[in-house]
């Protein structure tokens, strides 16, 4: 056991000394600089493909997102026996228990209607939370030149303003390709465009900072306002067809209860916003600040300051998914629920 202490005790100071905290003692050897970290997605060409059109690293993982669950759902569908194996088991014990947890709430027929829509999100969520702390994602990319920095930061900023170039930091690349890695031991190689400018670089080096390929999807607002978007308009959808047009609607604009009806009814509908605001930052605010907490931790203390909140990111990631699909379900159901509570 005190070997055990004493061990961990050497690997963190020795993780310590190679961060960024060590780097002002003349360690660093471990360390990369500070990932630049804006919450728009960032387009992974410095032009555009088609007219206006960027693809962003967010993209990218989306797309991997779905070719991923489209593959391994082809490969449990063309595998499955009589007697499960360990994949096919698996996904039964997963897809049984969200079954049952579908029923038990919406019950037994309206549950196997919403069943596809919440098993289908979940699977994404996950997927999508866990692909975003392989690695990879986040450190390696194209290079944005000091031009393209400047230029960029100069249109963001109000009429009157001036860039202050003391304060912009980029890092300082091997080589002259576009292709860009924050490697181990690279935490010194961060300057300002001031710096850069007086002091120009030597052959076979370059300042920029690092426009990732690969960014987790739920980073990006877009793609948890997406989500949230096609669970409400379905939620909707199945309130319309299940009590019809009226019967729906008169949650809504209740006239016939008088004014405290009508009063209801109008927050009830300023509550059917308010969800898809919740769900959207809610699943975006969590992911996001996880992968910033995994960018700070892999700064200050590269290697083992990390695991523990990978562990702690897989965990979230689940959470966050299960916590989406069961409030459609929740929604759904009461979006198929009569105003009065009358069996339907």
């Amino acid at each position: 056991m005190l070997l055990i202490l004493i061990v961990g005790i050497v690997v963190l100071g020795v993780a310590l000394y190679g961060g960024a905290l060590g780097a002002e003692f003349g360690g660093g050897y471990l360390g990369a600089p500070l990932a630049a970290i804006q919450i728009p997605a960032e387009s992974i060409t410095a032009d555009a493909i088609i007219g206006d059109f960027h693809i962003t690293n967010t993209m990218i993982a989306t797309w991997a997102t779905v070719i991923i669950l489209a593959l391994v759902s082809l490969i449990v569908r063309f595998r499955i026996t009589e007697v499960p194996g360990r994949l096919q088991g698996l996904f039964e014990v997963i897809l049984e228990f969200f079954m049952d947890l579908t029923e038990s709430i919406a019950g037994p027929e309206r549950g196997r209607k919403f069943f596809p829509l919440v098993m289908t999100i979940f699977l994404f969520i996950v997927v999508s939370n866990w692909l975003g702390i392989l690695p990879g994602f986040g450190t390696i990319g194209r290079i944005e030149t000091v031009d393209e920095l400047v230029h960029h930061r100069e249109v963001a900023l109000d009429e009157g303003e001036h860039l202050d170039l003391t304060k912009l930091n980029v890092v300082v690349f091997e080589g002259d390709g576009n292709l860009g890695i924050l490697g181990f031991g690279s935490v010194g190689d961060v300057k300002t465009v001031e710096e850069i400018e007086e002091h120009p670089l030597e052959a076979g080096k370059q300042a920029g900072i690092l426009v990732p390929f690969l960014r987790g999807g739920n980073t990006d607002i877009n793609t948890t306002l997406a989500i949230t978007l096609i669970a409400m308009l379905l939620v909707q959808f199945w309130g319309f067809t299940t009590l019809g047009v009226f019967g729906h609607l008169g949650k809504f604009f209740n006239f016939k209860e008088g004014p405290i009806g009508l009063f209801v009814g109008l927050l009830e509908f300023i509550s059917e916003i308010a969800k898809i605001i919740s769900f959207t930052f809610r699943l975006f605010g969590n992911i996001f600040a996880g992968e910033v907490l995994l960018i700070a931790m892999m700064f200050l203390i590269p290697l083992v300051g990390i695991i523990p909140f990978l562990g702690l990111e897989l965990f979230v990631g689940v959470i966050q998914a299960f916590i989406f699909s069961m409030l459609t379900v929740v929604f759904a159901t009461a979006a198929t629920t009569p105003h009065h509570g009358d069996s339907h």
